[in-house]
């Protein structure tokens, strides 16, 4: 069995940040490297083992949570969109979709639902620019796809 390509230019394709993803990586390799350096060379002006390790700890977890932040991605399938933002992750099913916003300012693109509740989608963000605006527009256009779909299922029957 074969997987479809996913590609840049494949309409079903994970929308990912290019430029948050990135600078937190590397923010991430920074801080551990730092805080460990850090850390090994207090060790010689007298800091106990237990705060030598706090401090590792403290570069460890900045790099979890920039990490996490690399991490954020939305991706779409037959069903929904699974958003993976910062702290939660959301599946919506197309349906609870009513419209695709990223007004100038903003910074990333929100889902307007059903039970008007907003969804922001983090993984589409202005920092990219024009390829943000790109991506906005084929998330709209992947909503009004599985919209028209749902119309054609319904008259259908």
């Amino acid at each position: 069995m074969s997987v479809p390509a996913q590609g840049p230019g494949a309409p079903d394709a994970p929308f990912r940040p290019r430029r948050g993803r990135v600078m937190p990586l590397v923010m991430a390799g920074v801080a551990l490297v730092v805080c460990a350096g850090v850390a090994v060379g207090m060790g010689r002006t007298g800091w106990a083992v237990g705060d030598q390790l706090a401090l590792v700890g403290l570069g460890a977890g900045l790099a979890a949570f920039l990490g996490r932040y690399a991490s954020i991605r939305a991706v779409p399938d037959d069903v929904g969109l699974t958003v993976r933002n910062l702290m939660v992750t959301r599946t919506v099913l197309w349906e609870e979709v009513v419209d695709v916003r990223f007004p100038e300012g903003a910074p990333w693109v929100s889902l307007e639902l059903e039970d008007t509740d907003e969804l922001a989608v983090m993984a589409i963000q202005r920092a990219d620019g024009d390829l943000a605006r790109a991506e906005a527009g084929r998330l709209a256009a992947l909503v009004a796809d599985h919209r028209g779909r749902r119309r054609g299922a319904r008259q259908g029957r």
